[in-house]
């Protein structure tokens, strides 16, 4: 129970502290992610203007910027958050959805890291392999290759950006370019869920909002996304009742739970 207990300790931060998790996230999930935050404990904000976005990114406790619809707007506003954002030392997590499938989205996401310092980037095993210099297959936002296919390229991400890099998958591995953790949880229905991926990307936001140590809000960010996904899961009867389920344990997820729906494999 010891890692359950520490994981349940940032909760309760967020609970308690309710911090401001600005989003500037694709159009597809904006509803669903600021729903996963409030219920979380989290207070979101979500933008798609350049100037709003830059003066909210000030006043944030964290940022999330998802390029998963690359608009000029969308592209704009996630470019002066990030600015704003590293400007007043607000940590940025970073989710970029499909960056390998077309050019529009390898241009945003390499104008992203050229701008800014990222506190934590988590995106699934073809999206990581290609950050880090793979000619990785992918199938629009699906990943083609497994979570551990891409551990040695997180680590190389990790270590490059100096940024903890995230593969989320059946299992999850997180990196710091120097320690890997991995955690079982989750449940493969999640996948059948639009925007659940993104919504693992606003979690690390939050926990980054109370826990400065990097790696640790990003693991226990990850790990509240396992136990809450397996928990609903459980009892649900298809993609549609998991949906409302995973918001309702979000809610109420206990440090039982956490240990019931993850584990720390290393």
């Amino acid at each position: 129970m010891e890692f359950a207990s520490a994981v349940y300790a940032d909760l309760c931060r967020i609970r308690q502290q309710a911090p401001l998790v600005v989003n500037i996230t694709n159009n597809v999930v904006t509803n669903v992610t600021a729903n996963a935050l409030l219920a979380l404990g989290a207070s979101p904000a979500m933008t798609h203007h350049p100037v709003d976005a830059a003066e909210l990114a000030g006043l944030a406790r964290a940022v999330v910027l998802n390029m998963g619809t690359p608009g000029e707007e969308n592209t704009a506003s996630l470019l002066a958050a990030a600015a704003a954002a590293g400007g007043a030392g607000v940590p940025i997590a970073f989710d970029p959805v499909a960056v390998g499938a077309t050019s529009r989205r390898r241009e945003v996401a390499k104008r992203l890291l050229e701008t800014v310092g990222l506190a934590a980037i988590r995106g699934n095993a073809s999206e990581i392999l290609y950050l880090a210099g793979s000619n990785a297959a992918s199938r629009g936002v699906d990943s083609l290759h497994a979570s551990r296919e891409a551990a040695k390229a997180a680590m190389s991400l990790a270590q490059g950006l100096g940024c903890v890099v995230c593969v989320s998958g059946e299992i999850d591995v997180v990196t710091d370019g120097r320690e890997v953790i991995e955690l079982a949880g989750g449940h493969a229905m999640m996948t059948r869920v639009t925007g659940l991926g993104c919504t693992a990307t606003a979690l690390v936001g939050a926990f980054l909002a109370v826990n400065p140590d990097r790696l640790t809000a990003t693991v226990h960010a990850m790990a509240v996304m396992a136990a809450a996904g397996a928990l609903a899961a459980a009892g649900a009867a298809g993609p549609g009742s998991l949906a409302v389920r995973f918001l309702d344990l979000l809610y109420t997820l206990t440090e039982a739970d956490i240990a019931a729906g993850s584990r720390r494999l290393s």
